[in-house]
């Protein structure tokens, strides 16, 4: 017999009050450092925004993994970053041989988000089945980063809920191994199946944002609008929980904080700029802008 749905908590400004986000007591190291590992020759954008969001939540120090190929290119776009290029396939995607070059940094990062813009669905499941067994801080799966979560869900549970999964409708469709119209009919339903299946945060992205937890607890947030349906939203969204992540937020709360804030940009640009026609890159410019909104 199941157990019945819980009710959402429907996350306010007043929520995010009653749950602060970890204070920095100094300098950069203070609040932490994030690696994020992701791009292919062809989606080279989707890191960039991931990663300045994930500095414009809040983390100290910034670490790029990319393919070797785009890794000059990353270092001019973010010059905050470290950057390690990475071999690749001949098709520019990242190759899941790479896995210990990723390790020595990925050990040393506060968190860790994989999968913005990365490419070639084995090499990436590939990849993430070598690092996952050797992390032991938080980490963020994104995009094809959920590929080893579809082929084997127990592959989190060894980080014992520190791991959070930012799908949209489709890839938790993919990862639940159903399709496009049951996650419409139940977003939060499928969210929470996800969540119980691979004991981590779930973080499903929409026009209804839903936050699952692996012990049933569940979130929505209404914020945004139609103008955060855009390329590159969900890599903005994501860099968003890493950063989050990555300043000591705990999985749940990085989540919850990292969809009002992503909704509330969104809703700040389409005042300033129209409901539909901004762009993703003019997000994280809005996230300080948006923290600093909830902690009047």
């Amino acid at each position: 017999m199941s157990r019945p749905r819980p009710e959402a908590t429907l996350i306010t400004p007043q929520v995010l009050r009653g749950w602060r986000l970890p204070e920095p007591t100094g300098g950069k190291e203070s609040r932490g450092s994030i690696l994020v590992v992701g791009a292919s020759t062809e989606t080279l954008g989707a890191v960039l925004l991931a990663a300045e969001a994930a500095l414009r939540s809040g983390a100290g120090k910034l670490q790029v993994a990319v393919p070797s190929k785009v890794a000059p290119h990353v270092s001019i776009s973010l010059p905050e970053a470290l950057v390690r290029g990475l071999p690749s396939t001949e098709a520019g995607a990242i190759r899941a041989s790479s896995a210990e070059l990723v390790l020595d940094l990925a050990q040393r990062a506060s968190a860790v988000l994989i999968g913005p813009g990365m490419a070639d669905e084995p090499e990436t499941r590939g990849l993430v089945e070598q690092l996952l067994p050797e992390l032991e801080g938080p980490v963020a799966l994104d995009a094809l980063g959920l590929a080893a979560v579809t082929a084997d869900p127990s592959c989190l549970h060894r980080l014992a809920g520190r791991a959070v999964l930012t799908p949209n409708p489709t890839e938790l469709a993919i990862a639940l191994h159903g399709e496009p119209d049951e996650i419409d009919a139940d977003p939060a339903g499928a969210a929470l199946r996800l969540a119980e299946q691979a004991r981590a945060v779930v973080g499903l992205g929409g026009a209804t944002s839903w936050i699952a937890h692996p012990d049933g607890r569940l979130w929505q947030d209404e914020s945004g609008g139609a103008g955060l349906g855009v390329s590159g939203s969900g890599d903005v969204r994501a860099g968003i929980v890493a950063g989050l992540l990555a300043r000591g937020a705990e999985p749940a709360q990085a989540a919850v904080w990292a969809a009002h804030l992503h909704g509330r940009a969104g809703e700040r640009l389409a005042a300033q700029v129209g409901r539909l026609g901004f762009l993703a890159r003019e997000l994280p410019p809005e996230i300080p802008r948006v923290l600093a909104e909830v902690d009047l």
